[in-house]
């Protein structure tokens, strides 16, 4: 046997299996079974209608490879669009007029109350009573003050403002002076005719205030 031979039986053989699959074996004008054709007319195998009907089965088989591959390939471009979208959705923010009333409050928002001054020692000094009057030749003025400390504590170092006017209300000069001496807590105290400086002539009126003093 040649090899010549040998490659003949092998191409009637695959070309029988092909035809088994496609149908082609009981196709009317083949005359009955094509396998044993093949095997006993190999030279009427390859008549131009079989030939055209093995191409046509083949089209139809690369056909549906295709488009099955082409289904697969969409469904997941298909998926892999949808996921896309769903990741690219953006996080609304909570409104914050919407906010739980269990939520805490912004503490920038929140007024902080206002802290009351401390007291200082002058806060508890009043002037009960106060006169002034001319000394020396009409120049000089001698003010007559009673303080009343009403703090815890005793206070010294007062410093006293006073305002001189006409008798008109026409301001005309102001003085200051300081005393130290001492004052008791709960208790009053009279200071008589106190130099506090020189003044004007026409000075007719004189009231005096309270501006700092010390603790004890």
């Amino acid at each position: 046997m040649t090899m010549d031979s040998g490659l003949y039986r092998i191409e009637v053989t695959g070309l029988a299996g092909l035809a088994r699959l496609g149908g082609l074996a009981m196709l009317p004008g083949l005359g009955g079974n094509f396998s044993d054709r093949l095997g006993t007319a190999p030279a009427k195998l390859f008549t131009p209608r079989s030939v055209g009907m093995l191409a046509v089965l083949l089209a139809g088989l690369g056909a549906w490879v295709l488009l099955s591959g082409h289904g697969s390939d969409t469904a997941e471009s298909e998926s892999v669009r949808l996921a896309t979208a769903t990741i690219a959705e953006p996080v609304l923010s909570p409104n914050p007029e919407n906010a739980e009333e269990g939520a805490l409050p912004n503490p920038a928002a929140v007024p902080a109350e206002p802290v009351p001054p401390e007291a200082t020692p002058v806060d508890g000094l009043k002037i009960s009573s106060q006169s002034w009057r001319r000394g020396g030749l009409g120049s000089k003025a001698l003010v007559t003050l009673t303080l009343r400390n009403g703090n815890d504590y005793a206070v010294k170092d007062i410093e006293i403002f006073c305002s001189f006017t006409r008798r008109d209300g026409s301001h005309l000069t102001d003085r200051r002076r300081m005393i130290h001496e001492t004052v008791n807590m709960k208790s009053r105290k009279t200071f008589a005719r106190m130099h506090v400086g020189f003044v004007n002539i026409n000075a007719n009126q004189a009231k005096c205030s309270l501006v700092t003093a010390s603790r004890i």
